[in-house]
């Protein structure tokens, strides 16, 4: 069964251009990390357009993987250390939401 890491981004503090500044980084500096993760099959960025309900989020990341061992593999990894490093620095303090999924077994 596969296994997803979801990151979930609120807006951060600073108005239009601090989130100018967010997406800029976000996809020219996290995302390349991101994509060099092992084990994972592919990523999808959502921008959040509008809320209904619950915290003012800005931007939803997919990040898929063939199961929870190959996400729990990438958490540990060099890589995601170097993404995590970067994250620290174009985020604010609870900013970030990160989740594992799993597919329901049927």
């Amino acid at each position: 069964m596969g296994a997803t890491l979801a990151a979930f981004y609120k807006r951060p503090d600073g108005g239009d251009e601090a989130l100018a500044t967010f997406w800029q980084r976000y996809n020219d500096e996290h995302m390349p990390l991101i994509e060099k993760l092992p084990g994972l099959r592919g990523t999808k960025v959502w921008n959040v357009s509008r809320k209904y309900a619950g915290e003012d989020l800005v931007a939803v990341c997919y990040m898929e993987f063939d199961d929870m061992d190959a996400l729990k593999a990438a958490m540990k990894s060099e890589e995601m250390g170097a993404a995590g490093k970067n994250l620290s620095e174009i985020t604010s303090e609870g900013m970030l939401t990160l989740v594992a999924l799993e597919e329901s077994p049927e």
